[in-house]
C-alpha cells in the first residue's frame, strides 16, 4: 500500500483529549464503496487502550481501506468512523495522539537522524530523539542516507518515524517486511512494550507467526466483512481437529477419502492432513504404508483457521 508516515495536519497544544474509557478507535457499521466496488460491507470493530489487535485477510479483503479510513485519508460511503473521540479528517485530529507507519513511503535524501529530527519537529511534546533511536534500534545507522539503507533497516526507520510524536494509537502495516530474524523478534518486543505502556496498536501483517505472537486480539476480514474475532487462541479454535504431516505413498485421494479427515494439502514431498481422530487416521494409513515416515502432529496453527476461515466464506 503506497503511503507516507502521517503527518499532522496541524498541532494545537489547547486541543482537550478526550478521555480513553472505551474505545480508542472506532469503525461503526462502515460501508465504503469506490464506484461498484465495495471495499468494506456494514463493517465494525474497536481498538481499546493497550490493545494489540491484528487485522488479518487475503489480498483485497478491505484491510487497507479499513485503515485509511482511520487515517482519515478517505470518507467513508456509511457509518462513522472515530479516532480518540473525534472524526480523523478533522485537522484537530491529527495531534501526536495517533500515528502511522506503512511498507511503502516516499522519503527525502536526508540521513536518518535528520528524518527523525524533522517529525520530531512537527510535535509539540515529541519522544526524546534517543528514546526513538533506541526503541527502533536505529544507533548504528543515524549517520546513514535513508536511500543507502537495506529493506529491514528503512522497515525500522519507518516505526521510529511512528514513534516520534509518542502516540496513543499506533497503525503499523506490515512492520517487519524485509527484515531478519532477529530485527523481526526485536521489534516485537519493543510492540509489546509500547502496549505494557497502554499504547494501541493496530497491525496488519501476512506474516501469520507474527500476528499470533503479538496480538491480544485478532480480526479476520474477507471481501469487506468481518467473519472472524477473538484471541489468538480463540480463532485457532475455531478449527477442529490436528494437523499430521507426514511423507507417504498413498495418494491423497484416498487419504481425502478415509474417515475424519477433513482437509488433505500436498507440501513438497509430504502431505498436510487435518482430522479430529488422528490416531484413526494414522493407524488405517500405516495398515496401508509400512514406509510411511517423517511424521509429525501438531494442534491446528493460525494459518489453518486464516485458510479455513477464508475459503469457507468465499464459498
Amino acid at each position: 500500500m503506497p503511503a507516507t508516515v502521517l503527518i499532522p495536519d496541524q498541532i494545537d497544544d489547547q486541543i482537550e483529549v478526550p478521555t480513553l474509557d472505551h474505545a480508542v478507535a472506532r469503525l461503526h457499521s462502515v460501508t465504503k464503496r469506490y464506484d461498484t466496488n465495495t471495499a468494506l460491507n456494514n463493517f465494525s470493530f474497536e481498538i481499546h487502550p493497550g490493545e494489540i489487535v491484528a487485522l488479518l485477510g487475503p489480498n483485497g479483503a478491505g484491510k487497507t481501506t479499513a485503515i485509511r479510513l482511520l487515517l482519515g485519508l478517505i470518507s467513508p460511503t456509511s457509518g462513522s468512523v472515530r479516532v480518540l473521540g473525534r472524526d480523523p479528517r478533522d485537522s484537530s485530529a491529527r495531534t501526536r495522539r495517533f500515528s502511522g507507519t506503512f511498507a511503502t513511503c516516499s522519503i527525502a535524501p536526508m540521513r536518518v537522524r535528520e528524518h527523525i529530527d524533522l517529525f520530531r519537529s512537527y510535535y509539540p511534546s515529541p519522544l526524546p530523539a534517543s528514546e526513538v533511536f533506541r526503541i527502533a534500534g536505529l544507533q548504528e545507522i543515524e549517520d546513514k542516507f535513508f536511500g543507502k539503507l537495506s529493506g529491514g533497516q528503512k522497515q525500522r526507520v519507518l516505526f521510529g518515524l511512528a514513534l516520534c510524536g509518542d502516540p496513543d494509537l499506533v497503525f503499523l502495516d506490515e512492520p517487519t517486511v524485509g527484515m531478519d530474524i532477529e530485527a523481526r523478534r526485536n521489534l516485537w518486543e519493543q510492540i509489546r512494550l509500547l502496549s505494557a505502556r497502554g499504547k494501541s496498536v493496530l497491525l496488519t501483517t501476512h506474516y501469520l507467526e507474527e500476528a499470533d505472537a503479538l496480538a491480544s486480539r485478532i480480526l479476520v476480514i474477507n471481501k469487506g466483512t468481518l467473519v472472524a474475532q477473538g484471541t489468538p487462541a480463540q480463532i485457532k479454535n475455531r478449527v477442529s481437529g490436528r494437523r499430521i504431516r507426514c511423507v507417504t505413498q498413498l495418494s491423497v485421494a484416498f487419504v481425502r477419502g478415509l474417515p475424519a479427515v477433513t482437509d488433505v494439502v500436498e507440501d513438497r514431498d509430504a502431505l498436510l492432513i487435518t482430522s479430529a481422530q488422528p490416531e484413526s487416521v494414522l493407524r488405517a494409513m500405516l495398515l496401508r504404508d509400512e514406509t510411511l515416515r517423517d511424521l509429525e502432529v501438531s494442534s491446528a496453527a493460525l494459518e489453518d483457521a486464516f485458510l479455513a476461515l477464508t475459503k469457507s466464506d468465499a464459498n
